[in-house]
């Protein structure tokens, strides 16, 4: 699609009827079987930065972990900073992502859910996986929107932005979330579901705009759903009907925190134009950074550059 024709793009992406009562229903569920959060600090050797092994209750209860990095010494209340990670990784090793804990922000990465171990080191297994499945995440359970993967991970998420706003260390009207790629579209299903979010950076997202992301490329993640369909044929409208129920349009539509986005115009793994079906229906103030020869790298470590200048612009420095 030309970049003049962007930015008015609209996706096909229905909205359910009860999308807002099934994430309701879904999350209330999973916060009445939450218990206590257990935080560890962990020797890491560092001068500058406070490094905690934090398990905390997400889906249903279940146990997910995410390590909390914070300036050294640091009481508080800090602005935070909830990260999700890109497809196949986890939370990673304790001394990796140093930048915005560096930066005078309490940072909290959360693990992945039986991801891990494709590019960075995940710790939380994923039980609920049901049914036939191609390789990878895309169609574990697909065959229902109550038994579909991403519901379990954007509840893991929801719930790790609530456990970061019990923290006394962190000020609870401070909290932005931030993504790349499947970070980013976890980044936006949160915008969407949690009221309060000071700001949104969700770069180059993937899980946005399904019914056009999985036939205008064949790049995977998104191609897993075309290899299942290629063999569940009669499958089709079924699974475009769970998919709806976790379409980063969606959940753009019901957010309302200042959100700063990326796409690249030659990502050939989350196309532009699925970006901006989220980016142009996005309910709160929006700003795009749009790389023009850029793949699915998009603006690199300047995309996180500019979302730390984003949120000190809103949230302010420690």
């Amino acid at each position: 699609m030309p970049a003049s024709e962007l930015p008015a793009y609209r996706s096909s992406q229905v909205d359910p009827d009860d999308f807002d009562e099934f994430w309701a229903a879904t999350l209330e569920t999973s916060r009445a079987a939450a218990s206590a959060v257990r935080i560890e600090p962990v020797e890491s050797g560092l001068t500058t930065i406070d490094v905690f092994d934090v398990t905390f209750s997400g889906w249903n209860g279940q146990p997910v972990k995410a390590w909390l990095r914070m300036p050294k010494g640091a009481t508080g209340p800090l602005p935070a900073i909830v990260q999700f990670v890109g497809y196949g990784g986890g939370r990673g090793h304790r001394l990796e992502d140093l930048f915005y804990a560096s930066s005078g922000f309490a940072h909290f990465q959360m693990d992945t859910r039986g991801q891990g171990s494709g590019w960075s080191l995940g710790d939380t297994p994923d039980p609920d996986g049901t049914g036939p499945q191609t390789p990878g995440v895309m169609t574990r359970g697909i065959d229902s929107r109550e038994t579909y993967y991403y519901r379990r991970l954007f509840t893991d998420a929801v719930r790790a932005v609530e456990t970061v706003r019990e923290l006394d260390s962190v000020d609870a009207s401070r909290i932005s979330v931030f993504g790349i790629s499947q970070g980013g579209g976890i980044a936006l299903a949160v915008a969407g579901l949690v009221p309060g979010l000071a700001a949104v950076a969700p770069c180059v997202p993937f899980l946005c705009d399904f019914p056009r992301a999985t036939v205008i490329t064949d790049g995977y993640p998104y191609k897993e759903i075309g290899d299942y369909l290629s063999i569940h044929r009669d499958r089709v409208e079924p699974v475009a009907g769970v998919l709806a129920y976790f379409d980063g349009v969606n959940f753009a539509k019901r957010a309302s925190a200042p959100a700063l986005f990326s796409t690249s115009l030659m990502d050939s793994t989350c196309p532009p134009s699925t970006v901006h079906a989220a980016y142009n229906v996005y309910g709160g103030e929006r700003s795009m950074s749009l790389w023009q020869f850029n793949g699915h790298e998009g603006g690199g470590i300047v995309d996180v550059e500019r979302a730390l200048e984003f949120f000190r612009g809103i949230v302010g420095n420690a």
